[in-house]
C-alpha cells in the first residue's frame, strides 16, 4: 500500500519549490487591551513532521523542498495546499486537526485564535525621557558592545546564583520567539511574531498597551526623545520593510514610513537612533523566492536608509551594490530570465562611529553569479549622505539562494554557496593605542579592521568550523577588556564537516588571541531528536565587567565568569511554563536575539521553529531572588 511519504516524495519539482508569499500590510493600530494565546500542540506537530514529512524534506530527497524553506511561508497556504492544493493527496491520510497543527508547524505560526491575557488594572504613569540603567536598542550602545555597565545591572559574580524566574509571558500566534525586549523605566518594550508591540509591566508581566504593526516585527526596539514631545517614542522595522514610530507611553501611532525598494524588501537587523536620524538595514526574503523555478532571479540589492526620527521623511538610500540587476541575456532551465547582480543583504544592525561619521554593516552573500564584491562584507557609509567610505570584503566568490536546497535548482548560482554571511553586527572598540572594528562570521572567522584605513585587516583568528548558523551567527559582546565570541558550529544540511568548538571563546581584542574557552555541552536528554536540539551558541550574547549572559539552541540560558569561562548560573528554558495570563508559555532553541540586562533582571526570549529548531513563544523574566537563609530569616521575625 502507499504510504503518506511514499506520496510526498513525488512532488513534482516545479510544484515543489516554494514561492514567497509576503505578509499582508494590514493597517496598524493601538489598544489598551492586549490578546494571549495557547499554543496548540507544536510537539505534536513535530511528532507529525516525523512521521509523515522528514524522509522527503530533511535532505533525503532531492526534489524536495527542504523544511527551512516552509518557515517563509504562512500556514494559511501550507493547509489550503494540503486541503485543495498540490499535497491534498499527500495529506490524505491525516485528520483535519492533524492538517492545521501540521500545517501551523511547518509555517512557525500558530493558527489558534488568541484569548484575553492579563491587563494592567493601573494605568501607565509618566514615563522618564532617559533611564541609565537601559540597554540601548539592540546592540546597547552605538557601538553594538552589548554590554551592561555592572552596576547599573545590579549583577556580578556574588549575586548571580540568586537569579530565579520571576515571569513568563507566552506570545499570542506564535511559535517563534526574536525580538530583543527593550526595558525603559521599569516597562518592557517588545515585538512579536504575530506583529504586535507589548508593553509589559516589568514587575508584573501585565501589558500597558499593545500596538499592531501588521506585520512581524523581528528587530529589537529603539527609544528616544523627540523636541516637540513629553512621551518618549519607540521606532521598529517590520517584516514588510515598514519603519514604525510610537509614543512609548500609550502605543499610539506618531508615524509609519515603508522604506523598501523591493517586492521582497524586509527589515530584520534592528533600526538605530542616532542624533536625530534613523538608520534601517534592509535585507530581504529573495533569497527564498529564488527556490520558484520560474522565478527571474534576482534583483534585490542590499542597504541602508536614514529617515528623519521626527517625520520619517527620508533623508538619504544607499545600495551595497552600486548597480540595479540588469538581464544577462541568460535563462534558467525552466525558461526563466537570469538577472543580475544582487543579494549582499544587510542582516544586521548598524554601528555607529559618530567620531568618523560614518556607520559601519555587514553585508550576506550575494544571491547571483558572480558574487558582488561587496558582499560578505564589512562597508563604512557617512552618516550624513550614505555616500560610501570603503568597503572590505572577506570572503569572496559566495553566491547562494535557496534553489540550492531543490532537486532542480533552477537557480542556483553555480558557486552553491557556502552562504557565509556577515550577520553580526560589527563592534567599534577603542583601545589605549587604537579604535578596532570587531567583525564575527559564519564560517567562524574573527576579525578586526582598521576603521581609518579602508577596512585593512589587523588581525585575524579562526575559531569556528562555521555553518549556515554560524560559526558567528547573530551577535558578540565585549567589555573593557574581552570580546566575547559565540559560536554555534551546527549546521542543518550536512555539508560542514570537520572538528568544532561551540561555546563560548573570550579574545583579545587588540590581537586576537584567545583568553578561554568554554565548550558547549548538549543538553538534549528528553528534548527533541537531533538536529532539531544541539548545543550551538547562535543567539547573540550579552556581558557585563564580570558576567557573560549566553543562550545556546538547546534552550539553555548560561552565565559565565568573564575572566575564567566558569559557567556560574544556567537555566534551562525548554519545556512548558505557566505564563502572567494563567495559560501554558513554551520555552525552545535561544536564537536570534540575545539576553538583556537591567536592575537586578535578566530578560531572554525562548522558542524558534526555524530550520527544525524547538519551536515555543516565552519571554522570560529572571531576577534576584532572596537567598535562603535570608527568606528563613524573615519568616522566623
Amino acid at each position: 500500500m502507499t504510504t503518506v511519504i511514499d506520496m510526498m516524495c513525488r512532488i513534482s519539482p516545479i510544484l515543489a519549490a516554494v514561492v514567497f508569499m509576503q505578509l499582508a500590510n494590514a493597517a496598524p493600530s493601538s489598544t489598551v487591551m492586549p490578546s494571549d494565546t495557547v499554543i496548540e500542540a507544536s510537539v505534536d506537530g513535530l511528532g507529525l513532521y516525523q512521521a509523515h514529512c522528514a524522509a522527503c524534506h530533511d535532505g533525503q530527497v532531492p526534489r524536495a523542498p527542504h523544511m527551512i524553506t516552509f518557515s517563509t511561508i504562512g500556514a494559511d497556504t501550507i493547509l489550503n495546499a494540503m486541503n485543495n492544493g498540490v499535497m491534498r493527496a499527500q495529506a490524505s491520510a491525516l485528520s483535519a486537526t492533524e492538517r492545521e497543527v501540521l500545517a501551523s508547524f511547518l509555517a512557525g505560526e500558530a493558527m489558534a485564535p488568541p484569548k484575553p491575557i492579563l491587563a494592567c488594572a493601573d494605568p501607565l504613569g509618566a514615563l522618564a525621557n532617559s533611564d541609565a540603567a537601559a540597554m540601548q536598542g539592540w546592540g546597547g550602545n552605538a557601538a553594538n558592545h552589548r554590554h551592561s555597565d555592572g552596576t547599573l545591572a545590579g549583577l556580578d559574580r556574588n549575586n548571580v546564583d540568586q537569579l530565579g524566574l520571576k515571569w513568563v509571558f507566552a506570545y499570542p500566534g506564535a511559535l517563534r520567539a526574536r525580538s530583543q525586549p527593550l526595558v525603559h523605566d521599569g516597562v518592557v518594550f517588545v515585538g512579536s511574531q504575530s506583529g504586535t508591540i507589548y508593553a509589559l509591566d516589568l514587575d508584573s508581566g501585565c501589558a500597558h498597551w499593545t500596538y499592531s504593526a501588521g506585520a512581524e516585527v523581528r528587530s529589537s526596539l529603539s527609544l528616544g526623545q523627540l523636541p516637540d514631545r513629553d512621551d518618549p517614542v519607540l521606532y521598529m522595522g517590520d517584516f514588510s520593510a515598514i519603519v514604525h514610530a510610537i509614543d512609548a507611553s500609550d502605543g499610539s501611532l506618531v508615524w509609519r514610513a515603508s522604506v523598501g525598494d523591493h517586492t521582497d524588501a524586509t527589515i530584520t537587523g534592528s533600526p538605530k537612533l542616532h542624533d536625530g536620524a534613523l538608520y534601517v538595514p534592509l535585507s530581504s526574503s529573495e533569497w527564498a523566492t529564488a527556490a520558484d523555478p520560474g522565478y527571474a532571479c534576482c534583483t534585490f540589492r542590499g542597504g541602508v536608509v536614514s529617515v528623519d526620527a521626527a517625520s520619517g521623511e527620508l533623508n538619504w538610500r544607499t545600495h551595497v551594490i552600486d548597480e540595479p540587476a540588469v538581464e544577462t541575456g541568460e535563462t534558467n532551465p525552466f525558461g526563466a530570465d537570469r538577472k543580475g547582480p544582487a543579494g549582499a543583504p544587510v542582516w544586521n544592525s548598524p554601528t555607529i562611529d559618530a567620531e568618523r561619521g560614518v556607520l559601519y554593516v555587514g553585508t550576506g552573500e550575494g544571491y547571483t553569479s558572480p558574487a558582488a564584491d561587496t558582499s560578505d562584507a564589512v562597508l563604512a557609509f557617512s552618516l550624513a549622505t550614505g555616500e560610501r567610505q570603503w568597503a572590505k570584503q572577506l570572503l569572496g566568490g559566495d553566491a547562494w539562494n535557496m534553489a540550492c536546497f531543490i532537486g532542480e535548482a533552477a537557480n542556483c548560482p553555480e558557486e552553491d554557496g557556502p552562504d557565509l554571511d556577515i550577520g553580526a553586527s560589527t563592534v567599534l572598540w577603542s583601545g589605549a593605542a587604537r579604535d578596532y572594528l570587531l567583525v564575527g562570521q559564519k564560517s567562524g572567522d574573527v576579525y578586526a579592521l582598521d576603521p581609518d584605513k579602508g577596512g585593512a585587516i589587523v588581525w585575524h583568528n579562526k575559531v569556528g568550523r562555521g555553518g549556515f548558523l554560524g560559526g558567528v551567527h547573530w551577535g558578540m559582546s565585549a567589555n573593557g577588556d574581552s570580546l566575547f565570541v559565540p559560536i554555534a558550529d551546527t549546521t542543518i544540511t550536512g555539508r560542514f564537516t570537520g572538528p568544532i568548538s561551540p561555546g563560548i571563546h573570550a579574545l583579545d581584542p587588540t590581537s586576537g588571541e584567545v583568553r578561554w574557552y568554554t565548550p558547549s555541552v548538549a543538553d538534549c536528554d528528553g528534548k527533541s531528536p537531533i538536529p532539531v536540539c544541539d548545543q550551538g551558541m547562535s543567539a547573540a550574547i550579552t556581558s557585563t565587567d564580570q558576567l557573560v549572559f549566553a543562550g545556546s539552541l538547546d534552550g539553555n540560558l548560561n552565565a559565565y565568569d568573564s575572566l575564567s569561562g566558569e559557567v556560574v548560573w544556567s537555566f534551562d528554558t525548554f519545556g512548558e511554563f505557566e505564563s502572567v495570563s494563567g495559560d501554558t508559555a513554551l520555552g525552545g532553541s535561544i536564537e536570534s536575539d540575545g539576553p538583556v540586562l537591567y536592575k537586578g533582571h535578566v530578560l531572554v526570549n525562548s522558542g524558534y521553529q526555524f530550520g527544525a529548531r524547538m519551536p515555543g513563544n516565552a519571554l522570560m523574566v529572571f531576577s534576584l531572588q532572596p537567598s535562603a537563609d535570608l527568606a528563613q530569616s524573615v519568616a522566623d521575625e
